[in-house]
């Protein structure tokens, strides 16, 4: 039997008979999670990165705390940058999701004579429940995602994140003005609240909305008419779009849809497969859409999306991550405040700061800091050389994804930590330590920190022409 979830909360039982080709349903005890979960991109749940979190979300973890041991380390300032959590699909996939539904009840049964129960499923139980006022909000989901990382970063760091220091106003909340974020941000603050004990109290929100910093893009007119306008910057992803792995995928789907292959459309097959994921990170359902992809078809559409953030937001084109010179240029003057040598009569320096954006804000900036660039880059036709990329957005950017600088007062100077997702990453150029002292990771971003000026970046290319790429 197989259990779908009514978004009301009512549970459907429904026989699962034929099996679709290439489909193993001899499994379907169901386990809770899809065997697709992991390779949803951008739209990945954070549980799937760190899956100790499903049997405790607030088990965190101070052993990924690394200052070198001979020397005596405590932690002095926290600077983390996080996406929002997860969220109901944008506009424009709703409407898409309703165009799919349709033509499946439509459609479908006249292709296939409605014989399959799975596809009886999809027809005739399956609601298309997403409706336009929802488009991109953060869902219940989304807000835990969040409450649970302030809790768990309060536990790694219980002397940066004190109550005492959050009431005096010395942590700072930043965020993105979406109301996505706004609503991450607020979340995080009330996950803090909650772990003083503070459960009943009314929430107290204290955050600033700066798209300066956390929505960068959108100022940078070398990137918006570089890249975000100009259709040749993502031509890759167009070839891989209509190439022979994605159009294996289309025919294998419209044939177990029963649909004729000319009316799914990339752009619904794509539709087809974020169902999934969205049922699964908004209701935690497994979803009767899970069913139609196998992993090696989950493969070509996360590396169709990959395809997209590698030359959209990465390492495709330079003007991708130096369009975040702003926000780099705060988290490493805010680093510089923090580590500083003090009079005992100064004030001391924010113990931490809280950036939330999106994905977005993200990729760029981890991109300028030259973490998950491989030696060859994604194109439509590396596919199959591509399996052990370092550059999978499923890893690096899920719901409530965040890049952690974690300053220590150590014997020999001020060190620096990195941590991608609540797992330590070691600097490029810097490998041999986990936390490196400060001035070298200084000295290795020396060209950016003199340079990297957004001005001259983002208004001194020339309009219309191709973006510098990288390769």
């Amino acid at each position: 039997m197989f259990s779908v979830f009514h978004p009301a909360g009512g549970v459907l039982l429904a026989t699962l008979g034929l099996l679709v080709p290439r489909l193993s349903f001899a499994s379907l005890s169901v386990p809770d999670i899809p065997h697709i979960a992991g390779y949803f991109g951008t739209k990945t749940r954070y549980e799937e990165v760190n899956p100790h979190l499903l049997r405790d979300p607030l088990s965190a973890d101070p052993s990924v705390l690394r200052p070198p041991p001979a020397e005596h380390c405590s932690p002095v300032h926290l600077t983390a940058v996080v996406r929002h959590g997860s969220r109901y699909p944008t506009l424009k996939n709703i409407r898409r999701i309703r165009k799919l539904s349709e033509l499946v009840r439509t459609e479908a049964s006249r292709a296939s004579g409605g014989s399959e129960s799975w596809l009886q499923e999809i027809r005739n139980r399956w609601e298309a429940w997403y409706t336009e006022d929802m488009d991109g909000q953060l869902v219940t989901k989304g807000r835990d995602d969040l409450r649970q990382l302030a809790s768990r970063l309060a536990s790694v760091f219980p002397s940066l994140l004190s109550e005492e220091n959050v009431r005096k106003r010395r942590v700072r909340f930043l965020t993105s003005s979406k109301h996505r974020c706004v609503s991450s941000v607020e979340a995080f603050q009330e996950g803090l609240q909650r772990r003083w004990g503070r459960h009943d109290a009314e929430p107290e929100y204290s955050h600033e909305v700066d798209d300066e910093l956390m929505r960068f893009f959108d100022r940078c007119r070398g990137y918006v008419e570089g890249v975000e306008n100009n259709r040749t910057a993502l031509l890759e992803v167009e070839k891989f779009k209509h190439g022979e792995e994605m159009e294996g995928v289309r025919r294998r789907m419209a044939d177990r849809l029963g649909l004729p292959y000319h009316r799914l459309t990339p752009d619904l097959l794509e539709a087809a497969f974020f169902l999934c994921s969205y049922e699964l990170s908004i209701k935690n359902v497994h979803s009767p859409w899970c069913f139609l992809f196998d992993e090696s078809d989950a493969k070509v559409l996360e590396y169709k999306s990959d395809l997209k953030q590698y030359w959209k937001r990465s390492h495709g084109h330079e003007i991708n991550s130096l369009s975040s010179c702003p926000l780099f240029h705060h988290v490493f003057r805010t680093l510089d405040r923090a580590g500083r040598p003090r009079r005992s009569t100064e004030a001391s320096p924010e113990p931490a700061s809280i950036l939330v954006g999106h994905a977005e804000t993200l990729l760029p900036l981890l991109s300028l800091l030259g973490l998950y660039k491989d030696q060859t880059p994604p194109t439509a036709t590396n596919y199959d050389s591509q399996h052990g990329r370092r550059f999978r957005t499923s890893r690096i950017v899920p719901y409530a994804a965040n890049l952690l600088f974690v300053l220590y007062d150590c014997q020999r100077g001020p060190r620096l930590q990195l941590l991608v997702n609540e797992s330590p990453v070691r600097f490029p150029g810097l490998e041999a330590e986990d936390a490196p002292l400060y001035r070298d990771v200084r000295a290795t971003y020396r060209h950016l920190l003199d340079g990297c000026d957004f001005h001259r970046e983002c208004e001194g290319r020339a309009v219309g022409r191709a973006p510098n790429t990288e390769l």
